[in-house]
């Protein structure tokens, strides 16, 4: 998502086909037409106790994370991706979103963080990220937090949620690992997972958690943690992953969960836009 000559774009699926096919298409991405409930965190938990981190604006900047600057063209898609899912989260009363892709190197977790730090922007809203690419774990160098403990400790039990989280925003905290796991489909179906996963939701109780996954052709740690989502999101990287790729995921994903969607990222023949903002 190279801010100068990519693009990251919310479409339906039938467009993301035909963008691989044919560079250049035209697509239509219209704004959400209703306002998101507000949400109201839970007060009385220990997010109030966690410790705070602050990222430096150069390593944001390095990785790609434009939604941390409202004055970044770039990061209305992301405030356009938050609001379709916050109004889809509410609706049906979820919570929990894993965010994967087909292939390595489309930038799922740089989306991931984007939607994060777009959520955040609305004070209302509690948000935790959680790094489960336990193959290739990513977010800990990109918010440049060096030094962060194995989150299969965390898994595990030996680490407690106030260890495991950081806060990088009042209302957005993350849980980085810093190496990868062995066996990480089998740690990821397993017991211990699914306490992990409660353990966030009523320790923290956050309105919004997103899962940063492996890719799914890789290997099969994605289909082993879907039962403990309510909803995912695909990340597809044009001009690399085909039809047949996109496809394939798509259909192992709604088997397994709700499919809230694809995002096209990587995009170089984004639509002509008129400019709209505000005069001065």
């Amino acid at each position: 998502m190279h801010q100068e000559d990519h693009e990251t774009r919310i479409v339906p699926m039938e467009h993301i086909r035909t963008a691989m096919q044919k560079a250049g298409a035209s697509y239509a991405s219209a704004r959400p037409s209703e306002p998101v409930a507000p949400l109201k965190p839970a007060r009385g938990t220990v997010w109030d106790t966690l410790p705070l981190i602050e990222p430096e604006a150069a390593i944001l900047e390095q990785h790609r994370i434009v939604a941390v600057d409202k004055h970044n063209p770039a990061s209305s898609a992301f405030d356009i991706l938050r609001t379709r899912i916050l109004q889809k989260l509410r609706q049906n009363d979820w919570t929990s979103v894993a965010i994967t892709s087909p292939t390595a190197g489309g930038g799922k977790s740089s989306v991931a963080l984007n939607l994060a730090f777009s959520l955040s922007s609305r004070q209302d809203c509690r948000t935790a990220v959680v790094d489960f690419d336990l193959r290739c774990p990513s977010i800990a160098s990109t918010l440049g937090a060096y030094g962060s403990s194995p989150i299969e400790d965390f898994i595990r039990g030996s680490r407690s949620v106030h260890q495991a989280f950081r806060r990088v925003r009042e209302n957005l905290a993350v849980a980085v690992n810093s190496r990868p796991v062995h066996f990480p489909a089998e740690l990821l179906q397993g017991p211990d997972t699914a306490r992990c996963v409660r353990d966030i939701k009523q320790q923290l109780a956050p309105d919004v958690i997103l899962y940063d996954l492996p890719p799914m052709l890789v290997a099969d740690d994605v289909m082993a943690f879907l039962p403990n989502v309510d909803c995912a999101i695909l990340v597809v990287e044009a001009e690399k992953n085909t039809p047949e790729q996109v496809e394939g995921c798509e259909y192992e994903l709604i088997s397994k969960t709700n499919f809230l969607g694809a995002i096209l990222n990587k995009s170089r023949h984004a639509p002509h836009t008129s400019a709209y903002g505000y005069g001065g």
